[in-house]
């Protein structure tokens, strides 16, 4: 024990290692601080996980999905091109973006659009951001990774591995022929109704919409035609301020052509209306775009007197078969309010461009599977 205000001295060669050993460390301050964490790994993937094509890394920092493999691909646009910029200030170039299939242990076959081709990329990355915008949902609990459709089907469950990353080996398919698959009966009746999805046609039977159609359980497949004619590069905006409370509250309309070739009948054009309230769709064929005021002169008539309601809103495009002095006047006497779109923004319609391109898409596989 030491005296109350009595220092206790230090022997000569200790205070004297003490004082260098201090000024040494003034000296040399450190400039970098290192951390050292276990279970983060720095070490570079080995040869044989760069040659794993089919490993796929959920990324929630990348924009986009992208992958190095050009044979992954059912389709490319190689007119695409541009430079993706990774963290380290390095640039790769893209040569093109396209759609991957994959092949679902289920038998289902699911699409991703809008992938990237970069040939320098060794990885194939999967962007958690993107899969988001196509309505899909993704949860983190714990250990694992889940991802779900708009449904509720859950599309993967990946575990985290050891170094903190979420991957999952994948399996890419091609697209079905649709003549070789006539005898069986789903694609028999997928090409008869327009070559509507394969949920869509299980849902028909099991609630009997349609006479004459079987129950039908077969995987959601696609088919080599529906990827050519449906294919699209970039959706509209889901998203609605305003939803109609009755029928023809609203009604959306857009004129669709000039279309080559022409009907049997001469026709070049349809028009489009589709009822805001309960989405039920009308088509008129047309000869020439004139023919728009008539078709929805007639068109009134007809709902009107179906439905005993009232046609209030009309939401259309600036087309000049709708802002025509004849069509304008009309929708004033019979008290009709007009919604007309701002120019270049069709996103402002989107109800009745969806079912045009729903049309459009039936019509190119149809003619495209024949």
């Amino acid at each position: 024990m030491f005296a109350e205000g009595v220092a206790n001295p230090l022997p000569e060669d200790v205070e004297t290692n003490l004082e260098k050993l201090t000024q040494k460390s003034a000296k040399e301050e450190p400039e970098v601080v290192l951390i050292n964490e276990e279970k983060v790994m720095s070490k570079l993937p080995s040869g044989e996980e760069y040659n794993h094509t089919d490993m796929w890394y959920l990324d929630n920092g990348a924009r986009n999905h992208m992958t190095g493999h050009r044979e992954k691909f059912n389709e490319l646009d190689e007119k695409i091109t541009g430079n993706v910029k990774f963290g380290d200030g390095s640039l790769v170039e893209i040569k093109g973006r396209g759609s991957i299939l994959f092949q679902c242990k289920n038998g289902d076959q699911r699409l991703i659009s809008e992938v990237y081709y970069i040939p320098k990329l060794k990885s194939n990355i999967i962007s958690l951001g993107q899969m988001t915008e196509e309505d899909n949902t993704i949860t983190l609990a714990g250990a694992f990774l889940k991802m779900f459709d708009r449904n509720g089907v859950m599309l993967m469950k990946v575990e985290k591995s050891p170094n903190r990353l979420y991957k999952i080996s994948l399996e890419t398919s091609k697209p079905v022929s649709l003549l070789a698959s006539l005898a069986d009966p789903a694609w028999l009746w997928h090409a008869r109704l327009g070559h509507v999805n394969f949920y869509a046609l299980k849902m028909m039977g099991e609630k009997e919409m349609a006479e004459g159609l079987p129950r039908i359980t077969h995987p959601n497949q696609v088919c080599e035609s529906c990827l050519v004619s449906k294919q699209t590069r970039l959706p509209f905006a889901a998203q609605a301020n305003f939803r109609a409370e009755h029928p023809l509250q609203l009604v959306h309309a857009d004129l669709c052509g000039l279309i080559t070739l022409p009907s049997l009948a001469g026709n070049k054009y349809f028009l489009l209306l589709v009822d805001d309230y309960s989405h039920w769709m009308w088509v008129y064929m047309l000869r020439e775009k004139g023919g728009a005021f008539e078709a929805f002169k007639k068109f009134k008539r007809l709902v009107e007197n179906k439905s005993e309601h009232k046609l209030k809103t009309l939401r259309t495009d600036r087309g000049g078969e709708f802002t025509s002095q004849k069509f304008t006047e009309f929708c004033k006497e019979e008290g009709v309010e007009r919604h007309l779109t701002a120019p270049y923004t069709p996103q402002q319609n989107g109800v009745v461009e969806r079912r045009n391109r729903t049309v459009m898409g039936t019509a190119r596989s149809l003619l495209k599977s024949m």
